[in-house]
């Protein structure tokens, strides 16, 4: 990604959601981070991202323990590397990867009907914790 294109979605995330506590918590975190623990935050999500995608083509239902654990570890991984996200909080994000094109976009493009797929793991770990 491009300085130009990190620097266009960070304008537009202060834009939506600058007002909130999440954004000033997670705005507080990344601050200090080095190159090398934004490298770790990558490989993280990447690994998060890529285990969701054979969960799926695996045909694991995302109601199962699997795929709630992977939401489970989707959700820490927000909570340690940006901001307190709350099983609440991850079933609003859940509906955003399947309502905003580009987020959408960012999971079907590795497998097509996978922010679908994310967003029903996230949504069923999040009604097993309430």
């Amino acid at each position: 990604m491009s300085d130009h294109t990190k620097q266009r979605h960070a304008d537009e995330a202060r834009e939506r959601w600058g007002h909130t506590d999440a954004y000033r918590q997670s705005a507080a975190r990344t601050t200090s981070y080095s190159e090398s623990v934004w490298a770790e935050i990558k490989a993280e999500l990447e690994s998060i991202e890529s285990d969701f995608a054979d969960a799926m083509v695996q045909g694991i239902d995302p109601d199962a323990d699997a795929a709630r654990a992977l939401a489970e570890r989707a959700r820490l991984h927000i909570d340690r590397r940006y901001y307190a996200c709350s099983h609440e909080m991850h079933v609003a994000l859940a509906d955003m990867y399947t309502a905003d094109d580009r987020f959408r976009a960012h999971y079907d493009d590795r497998v097509d009907g996978l922010a679908e797929y994310v967003a029903a793991a996230i949504k069923a770990n999040a009604a097993r914790h309430t």
